[in-house]
């Protein structure tokens, strides 16, 4: 019973302090010009200002990243040199 109540009290409320939205009507005497091209001049305009640069203590103790090789480099091709003589012959 007291659940019933409250739900009705609580729509009750709900209904009683919403109101519908009216979407507002324009003028029909009403319109707007645009200027065709704006020039905005920059030219007496002074920015002042300091730069900021982080601490030098953040990129001594950076390190470089290491990464294992993919790519194994061979010093020397001699056994492909000695195929390729033979299939040539």
């Amino acid at each position: 019973m007291n659940r019933t109540r409250a739900f009705f009290a609580l729509l009750g409320a709900t209904l009683l302090f919403t109101q519908p939205a009216a979407a507002q009507e324009e003028d029909a005497g009403r319109q707007v010009k645009y200027k065709e091209r704006t020039e905005i001049d920059f030219e007496d305009v002074d920015v002042n200002g300091e730069l900021v640069k982080p601490a030098g203590a953040l990129l001594i103790d950076r390190k470089r990243a290491s990464f294992n090789p993919l790519i194994r480099l061979r010093e020397d091709f001699n056994d492909e040199m000695k195929q390729s003589v033979d299939e040539v012959k």
